[in-house]
């Protein structure tokens, strides 16, 4: 009778733990770059830093607007103010008087 004899071959002892390498090189990848990962949540901050930037300045910008539309409600109009507003929004100016121009500022 014949028999035949086979070596054991190691290949079957590397099957699991390759597949728990690929299954955690996986969601490590994935913890990393994901939606909700460590590189997202610094960008996410990042962002954040810079919208309260721009929304300091609009708070600032909506509090300078208040002050000025303060100054003409009736009890506290101020007529310099009137006219100087009136003048800017109508681009007159009396004979007798010097203009000077300003560049206009960014906004």
């Amino acid at each position: 009778m014949w028999t035949r004899q086979h070596k054991q071959r190691n290949t079957g002892r590397l099957i699991v733990p390759s597949l728990c390498v690929l299954f955690l090189a996986y969601f490590g990848f994935h913890a990393y770059h994901g939606e909700f990962g460590i590189n997202s949540k610094y960008k996410l901050e990042a962002e954040t830093v810079a919208l309260q930037g721009q929304l300091d300045a609009i708070k600032a910008r909506r509090t300078d607007l208040e002050r000025r539309v303060k100054l003409m409600h009736d009890g506290t109009l101020e007529k310099d103010m009137l006219d100087e507003q009136a003048r800017k929004a109508l681009n007159l100016s009396q004979a007798d008087e010097i203009t000077i121009m300003l560049p206009a500022l960014a906004k």
